[in-house]
């Protein structure tokens, strides 16, 4: 009787604790989502006046991206292939608004499971903020820019690194990050606690995030 009054109340511990953390979690990737679709109904705002075939396509694009956001990003996770294909057409629409711009996604998979990589999930939307902060921060009116990602597995981590160019007018440093970074911040401190890496490297011509994940 004693140990099944202890398992209920175990169980009763664990589901508010789940409850809990769900409730803090639903708020932030509520202000990831729209602060993303907003960008990119700003990119096809402009595009609409200047080529409105590029316009059409960015359109069907972001239908694509709507609908990621609706079914796949509202699950509690993801294939990690799913995540990069979103990011990489998230790329390729801002390839089609500027004209200046590159980027370069790379998979390294040294984990001796060779299908670890087709087979990795993790929560959805990790990734996003750091992306949209590389393509923001990396404008450059003079100069081509570029990003350069990489995913690799690694024993029993996820390394993720992204690096972009930086424009030869200095940001403003009131305004680099901003909330979304603050939010994905607070995001990965409630899914992973302290098992997670977050190092920021910030020199005069390039700008370095690696987010490292147990897997």
């Amino acid at each position: 009787y004693i140990r099944r009054e202890w398992q209920q109340a175990y169980g009763r511990n664990e589901r508010r604790k789940k409850a809990k953390l769900r409730h803090q979690l639903d708020p932030l990737k509520g202000q990831i989502n729209p602060h993303f679709l907003f960008n990119m109904l700003n990119n096809v705002n402009v595009l609409v006046k200047k080529n409105p075939e590029k316009a059409s396509t960015v359109i069907m694009k972001l239908s694509d991206f709507l609908r990621y956001q609706l079914y796949d990003n509202n699950q509690p996770s993801v294939l990690l292939l799913s995540e990069i294909q979103f990011l990489n057409d998230f790329m390729e629409l801002e390839k089609i608004r500027r004209d200046d711009f590159n980027f370069r996604l790379t998979i390294e998979n040294e984990d001796s499971n060779s299908n670890m990589i087709s087979q990795l999930v993790l929560p959805p939307n990790l990734f996003t903020t750091f992306i949209e902060n590389a393509i923001k921060h990396s404008a450059d009116l003079d100069h081509p820019s570029k990003i350069d990602i990489t995913f690799k597995i690694y024993k029993k981590e996820l390394v993720f690194t992204c690096s972009n160019t930086k424009p030869a007018e200095p940001i403003d440093e009131q305004h680099k990050g901003g909330l979304g970074l603050a939010n994905i911040k607070r995001r990965l401190d409630l899914l992973y606690a302290k098992d997670y890496k977050l190092d920021i490297n910030d020199d005069d011509k390039q700008y370095t995030v690696t987010l490292t994940l147990p897997i």
